[in-house]
């Protein structure tokens, strides 16, 4: 906590610095305007998908598009969901196809329709129609081009994260949602954590009070899966471009507890990253590239944002796929009665009750403001577990996917659209959590200067009052 403390300090007055410049006259100063991007007016005739809500859907017919990392496991969870028919599958790969339709043989399922062998392919898919849904577990490359073309074909679409890498992939995908009124989701798992939903509920409850401070990360060794990606995309990508390319995980669960465009919205960002180090030493020693082109790299190695809001609250997100440190996504709440943290250890702090008597406070004690017991740790996650671990914990767990998030993640998807109720995730999370990777980029390539946050609402950012999950009853 101390450390997090510091590196905010440290943001802040940075922050302030670069806002406010003396000119050398005593008690003249000049400000400093954050650097702004274009926010495009909204099409005549368009509106938004705030709380967007269909038709219910007695079966959900969902086709795959990316079988090779993430799309088998899809496949698979969807086979665990009742009211849902895997109608068909496609990767450029003809052994992939046949691998995911091994999955629906050992589920005593149809096959599906396949299509492979060409990079258009997936257009025949997104072209049926007999498919409600396009999940998409593809390159972050092809993402937005992928949900576009199917929300085009009159689809709702899920797509792996990042589902956007610039902005105006990101307000391309919000027209096509608005014009096309369809569902456009991206499909960040955890937001289901067991740790970070339990917590959630307890914010929404009010047990810590008025969250004031949010953090979260992605802190991932991948030194030993850079060659598991096909072409190399994800480590060239690091390569080619500056700044958290990956936020999602730790932007989620944050924006969440913030009610982030149901009440609050982001005003401002600025970014600081180190050099880039280990992966261009990986690209030297195990890849024989020569020091000065492996040192061409633009992604630092430890990327950090900070984040103000229109309520006055704070996020700050972490990025590290090169340091050998323990996986962390940081995950941490700060609130005016109470504590949420996740890494390295989980637990919980509560507001103190009164001091008895005269009894002094012992300054020097360090642990003053410890975490409850894990007793009553325990009691707290069994007390406010969400009401969607009550109905699917022991499934979720048996069918596994990061622990069952995954699976959580597919269902609620899948239980949303059989119930014609709004999604957990809608376009403008997916645009918020994703605009980090080009407005990071902006800070950190003007000298860590603050870069205002767009409203991808286009005003209605209080339109829905706090962040809740839909039921039917």
């Amino acid at each position: 906590m101390q450390k997090s403390l510091f590196t905010i300090a440290i943001l802040l007055a940075s922050f302030l610095f670069v806002g406010c410049t003396n000119n050398g006259t005593t008690g003249s100063k000049e400000s400093f305007e954050p650097i702004q991007t274009d926010v495009p007016a909204r099409p005549s005739g368009q509106k938004d998908v705030l709380g967007l809500t269909i038709p219910k859907m007695d079966t959900v017919r969902v086709g795959f598009i990316g079988l090779g990392m993430r799309g088998p496991g899809a496949v698979s969870r969807f086979t665990h969901i009742p009211g849902t028919k895997i109608v068909a599958l496609c990767d450029i790969f003809e052994e992939r196809v046949e691998g995911a339709q091994k999955i629906l043989d050992n589920a005593s399922l149809p096959r599906a329709a396949g299509y492979s062998g060409s990079e258009d392919s997936w257009k025949e898919l997104c072209e049926r129609d007999d498919i409600d849904l396009v999940y998409i577990a593809t390159d972050w490359k092809n993402h937005a081009e992928m949900m576009i073309y199917a929300m085009e074909q009159g689809k709702h679409v899920a797509c792996e994260v990042p589902a956007a890498m610039t902005l105006d992939e990101i307000w391309a995908i919000i027209d096509t949602a608005e014009r096309t009124q369809k569902h456009a989701m991206q499909l960040e798992n955890c937001v289901y954590d067991f740790f970070e939903l339990t917590s959630l509920n307890m914010a929404q409850q009010g047990l810590f009070g008025e969250i004031l401070h949010a953090e979260g990360a992605y802190i991932h060794d991948l030194s030993a899966f850079w060659e598991y990606y096909q072409d190399d995309w994800r480590l060239q990508y690091n390569k080619e471009f500056r700044g958290d390319v990956y936020a999602t995980h730790g932007m989620g669960p944050a924006a969440q507890a913030l009610d982030i465009h149901r009440g609050d919205k982001m005003n401002v960002l600025v970014a600081m990253d180190t050099k880039p180090a280990n992966i261009p030493e990986h690209l030297i020693n195990k890849r024989g590239v020569d020091r000065d082109s492996a040192y061409m790299f633009a992604n630092g190695q430890h990327t950090m944002t900070m984040i103000s809001t229109e309520n006055g609250k704070t996020i700050h997100i972490q990025h590290d796929v090169a340091s050998p440190r323990p996986y962390s996504r940081m995950y941490q709440l700060s609130g005016t009665k109470g504590f949420a943290n996740k890494y390295p250890m989980e637990g919980y702090a509560l507001d103190a009750s009164s001091l008895e008597g005269s009894e002094i406070p012992n300054l020097e004690n360090l642990n003053a403001h410890s975490y409850v017991s894990k007793e009553t740790k325990d009691a707290l996650m069994e007390t406010y577990k969400h009401r969607i671990h009550r109905e699917l914990e022991e499934k979720a767990k048996e069918v596994g996917g990061h622990g069952g998030m995954d699976f959580i993640m597919d269902y609620r998807l899948v239980y949303c659209l059989q119930n014609g109720l709004p999604l957990d995730m809608d376009v403008y999370d997916l645009a918020e959590w994703c605009s980090l990777a080009e407005l990071s980029r902006i800070s950190l390539e003007n000298n860590n200067a603050p870069v205002v946050v767009p409203d991808f609402t286009r005003g209605n950012w209080d339109k829905i009052d706090g962040y809740r999950h839909a039921f039917v009853d």
